[in-house]
Parts: C-alpha cells; sequence; structure tokens
C-alpha cells in the first residue's frame, strides 16, 4: 500500500494518521507493508501497538492470510493469526489449529489456540479438549472443561463428577479452584436426570464458594431440578433441607411450594431452620398453598421465624390472610405483641396499611413501631401513615419519636430479608446506625467507598459473593485487620467453622438464635 512507503520515515502524527485509515478500510494491500512492521518494528510503543490494532482489522477480512499465518514462523504473527481466526469464528482455520494442538508443548501457546477453538465451537476439536481435560496447568484445563460443556460432551460427563469429588479431599476442600468451579457449570449445561442429580447430591458441598456456585448453577436449570430437590429434602440432612429449600424458592416453581406443603405436612420442617427455610421458599414462590402454610406460620412463637412468615405474606396480601392478622394482633397477648413487632421489623408497610383500618390493629402496630430505635424504620412508616390520611392517622404521626443513633456503624450481609430486618433492628436497638447488603458483594462495596465500621456481621451461604470469600476480602483491606466480624450459620459440620476461623471471623452464632443471643455476642466481641 502506498500509505505505508517510508513508513518509518514519516512524522508521528501522520503515522498515526496512516493506520487508523487502514484500521478502518481494512485494506488487503496494506497487509504486506504491515506484516513487516510488525516483524520489525519501529521501536515506538504506541506506533507499535496501533500496527498490531490495524493488522487485525485487516486479517479480519483474509482468512485465507491468517490460515497461512497459523503456521509462520514469527511468534507475534503467528499468536496474531491463532487470536483472529477464534474471533471471527474462521471454520477453514479448525483443521491446522487442530493439529498444531495436538503436539504443542508451549502453555501459553497452547491456551491461545484452545481459546480459538473454544470460539469456535465446533464438535471437530472435541478430541483436542478432552486430550488436554487432565493438564497440570489449571487455566488450561479450565479452558478445556468449559468448552467440552458447551459442546455437550457426553463423553467427559464423568472427568466433571470425579472433579467435583475430589474438590472435597481433606486437602483440598479449603479453596474453590478454578477448575471445580468450571466443572459445576459444565454439569449444569446437560439437560439429563443424573447430572441435575449429581448437582443436587453436592449441594452441601465442603466449600461454600462451590455451595455458591452449585445453588446458581441449580436455580439457572430451574423446573427440571425440583423433583431432584424433593429428594434431597427427603433425606436426613437438616443441612440439605435447608439448601433445598433455598433453591427452590430461588426457582420459582409452583410446583415447588406444593412439595415444600407436603413435606411440611410429613413433619420434614419441623428442626426450626428448616421451616425458616421453607417459609422464605414459600414466600417467593407465593401459590395459594404456600400463602396458606405461611398463614398457619402466624402462630409461631420464634421471632426469627414469624418474620420470614410476615416477610412472605407482604408480597402476596389478600382479604382472608388480613382478616386472619387483625383478629390475631387484636387479642391484646404475648402472640399479638410478636405479630405486631415482627410487621414493624419487616417493614411490612403493605400489611401495615390493611390491618391499621381496625383501630384496635392499628394501635398495636403504633405501639410497636414506637418502641423502635431506627430512624429509617420510623420514616418508612411516618410515610406510610401520611399516605393513609386521615384524623386518626394524623394523630398518631405526632406520637412517633425522632430518633438519633447513638453509636458507630455496622454493617450485616444477608440474603435473607428477614434476617437482614432481624440484624438491623438488634444493631439499632444498640445503637449503631446499620448498613445493610444481600450478599457479600455488595456488603464489601460500602467498604470499598471508604465507609468503616465497628463490627460487622455475615450469613456464611449467600449468592454472588458468600460470606467465607467475603470475610477473606474484608481481612486483606486495610484498616479491617482486627475489626470484630460475627458470622451466622445454620451449618452443623464443625469443618465449616474451622474454614471460617482460618478466614478470618472472630465469633460464630447458629441459626435459630434470640435476638438477645445476638446482641450479647456482638458486645462480647466489641469488648474484646
Amino acid at each position: 500500500m502506498a500509505s505505508l512507503d517510508d513508513f518509518r520515515n514519516k512524522e508521528f502524527l501522520d503515522q498515526i494518521m496512516i493506520l487508523n485509515e487502514i484500521s478502518g478500510s481494512k485494506a488487503s494491500e496494506a497487509l504486506p507493508g504491515l506484516i513487516d512492521l510488525l516483524k520489525n518494528p519501529v521501536g515506538d510503543t504506541s506506533i507499535d501497538y496501533m500496527v498490531v490494532n490495524a493488522l487485525n482489522a485487516v486479517l479480519s477480512s483474509n482468512e485465507d492470510t491468517v490460515i497461512k499465518g497459523l503456521s509462520d514462523p514469527h511468534p507475534g504473527l503467528r499468536t496474531l493469526c491463532i487470536r483472529v481466526a477464534g474471533e471471527h469464528g474462521f471454520m477453514r482455520a479448525v483443521g491446522p489449529l487442530v493439529a498444531i494442538a495436538e503436539s504443542e508443548t508451549d502453555p501459553d501457546q497452547l491456551m491461545e489456540i484452545l481459546n480459538a477453538l473454544a470460539r469456535t465451537a465446533t464438535p471437530s476439536a472435541t478430541p483436542v479438549f478432552r486430550k488436554y481435560l487432565e493438564h497440570e496447568d489449571p487455566f488450561i484445563k479450565s479452558t478445556c472443561i468449559e468448552a467440552l460443556g458447551k459442546l455437550e460432551d457426553e463423553m467427559s460427563i464423568d472427568s466433571f463428577k470425579t472433579m467435583l469429588i475430589e474438590s472435597e479431599k481433606p486437602d483440598r476442600y479449603e479453596v474453590c479452584d478454578i477448575t471445580t468451579w468450571k466443572a459445576v457449570e459444565a454439569l449444569s449445561s446437560f439437560s439429563r436426570k443424573d447430572t441435575i442429580a449429581f448437582l443436587v447430591d453436592k449441594l452441601h458441598h465442603k466449600n461454600p464458594t462451590v455451595r455458591r456456585i452449585i445453588t446458581d448453577a441449580l436455580t439457572a436449570i430451574g423446573a427440571p431440578a425440583v423433583p431432584m430437590l424433593f429428594t434431597a429434602f427427603e433425606g436426613d440432612s437438616t443441612d440439605n433441607r435447608i439448601l433445598a429449600a433455598n433453591v427452590l424458592g430461588f426457582v420459582g416453581d409452583r410446583s415447588g411450594a406444593d412439595g415444600l406443603v407436603a413435606a411440611f405436612d410429613k413433619g420434614l420442617a419441623d428442626d426450626p431452620n428448616v421451616r425458616y427455610a421453607v417459609y422464605e421458599a414459600l414466600g417467593r414462590i407465593g401459590t395459594m398453598k404456600g400463602i396458606i402454610c405461611l398463614v398457619d406460620g402466624l402462630e409461631e412463637t420464634d421471632e426469627l421465624i414469624l418474620m420470614a412468615v410476615i416477610g412472605g405474606l407482604e408480597k402476596h396480601v389478600n382479604p382472608g390472610m388480613i382478616s386472619t392478622l387483625t383478629k390475631l394482633i387484636t387479642k391484646a397477648d404475648d402472640q399479638s405483641d410478636r405479630l405486631a413487632k415482627a410487621v414493624i421489623a419487616s417493614r411490612a408497610t403493605t400489611i401495615f396499611d390493611a390491618l391499621y383500618e381496625n383501630a384496635g390493629a392499628g394501635d398495636a402496630l403504633m405501639d410497636a413501631l414506637i418502641q423502635s430505635k431506627d430512624p429509617e424504620i420510623i420514616e418508612e412508616f411516618r410515610t406510610a401513615l401520611t399516605d393513609i390520611g386521615g384524623s386518626r392517622a394524623e394523630d398518631d404521626l405526632t406520637r412517633l419519636p425522632q430518633v438519633a443513633v447513638a453509636g458507630g456503624n455496622a454493617l450485616a450481609a444477608d440474603d435473607s430479608r428477614s434476617m437482614c430486618a432481624m440484624h438491623r433492628a438488634i444493631l439499632t436497638d444498640l445503637g449503631f446506625e446499620p448498613s445493610m447488603a444481600a450478599n457479600g458483594e455488595e456488603a464489601y462495596d460500602y467498604i470499598e467507598q471508604g465507609k468503616t465500621f465497628q463490627v460487622i456481621i455475615t450469613d456464611m451461604n449467600m449468592p454472588v459473593m458468600d460470606g467465607m470469600e467475603f470475610v477473606g476480602k474484608v481481612r486483606s483491606t486495610p484498616g479491617y485487620e482486627d475489626v470484630p466480624i460475627i458470622m451466622v450459620t445454620t451449618e452443623s459440620e464443625a469443618s465449616q467453622q474451622t474454614m471460617a476461623q482460618k478466614a478470618g471471623v472472630t465469633a460464630f452464632i447458629t441459626k435459630p438464635f434470640k435476638p438477645d443471643a445476638l446482641k450479647a455476642k456482638i458486645l462480647e466481641v466489641i469488648a474484646s
């Protein structure tokens, strides 16, 4: 190309203009000059980088040159051609790439070839991915796992299962490596009962991050996973029942709610932690049978479980449920007080609005609201009362206290709405200003934004970022080496607490617990 004549002697700005023009036009006649500039660089980093970009653009329209370049002795051109072949899905390049991969010994170059073949997503590359499935380099291995999963290679299923089994060995389970993660994702890509059943069987994996990945995978599978999840629920493991109920709630299939109600009727939810998980799941799904079960749950006396019931009903308010709640709250007994406090702590403004029409229920709710020390909750219900309007609501507005936060900041992370509400109530009672998060990633965002905390409370099993990963990130953040961290868990295995202690957890509290127990634990870790 004429514009590349005497390119090395041109002014810097002229060189930039020429390369930009070639990138836009993808002119094939520029190939010889660009290849020469790649093999014999100008020496200016900016110009040499732009040469690569321009050559990449031109090669994208020249499959023949790309295929020829796959065997070029110059490593830079060869690597660029491999990348272009993969990026643009040049199918004629698959055969040569497979042939090169068979004998490639350089891990970096092999990785480039496998990535390119993975992008073409062609079954003819399957044997190469199988060949390197046990490669010692975890990134090469994970690339092969991912590719074979996308290709739905049934011959690799047993290898994926073995990887997941071996990841629970005593010397491995404390770390979730990339190959385990990719093996779970690969297994979830098959629409087979045996692979789904295997993932359900591993739902309570020893590593919490793997548990999160399996939970996400089963949730994405959806309705086909429901029958296998019920099989796990009907087993003897409390941990499995809790996790199965959680996934059924995330899936949101109506059959999941019907099955959970049936399991409840069979006495499979006698454990309070299981019952809590079932109520939360039923609230997410919202079938008629599920709502009836939640209404029956209004008789629960445990504060946390009752908040899960109220939280579930808040999403599905109906006249029959409001009628039952009104009768219970106007009884003026201990359960009435518990229900009123649960409505307020759960910030169930829709239920509040419906119950307020009855003067007796409205007075009970106002008494509970006035006792709250949470300025955010007070303001939320202040808005609700303003929207309700009328002389009674106006009088009640004057009764609301002005609450100021007296203590420091506290952070709580939990994917359960009712658990977050419980944490919030406890922290505000202790004088803290609480920051709430639905997972570890959201919680860590507060820290990244520069907010400081005197105490942190986190669940162990959460989506997006689990509690263990979150604790690890917190402890590696300057200034957070010694901030007390309390982990809330239902886990029954001692190995789980051992892992959490190694990650940096200060203390534990096991669900179910009374608010006073967590208050005492918070005061204990702060004092020490």
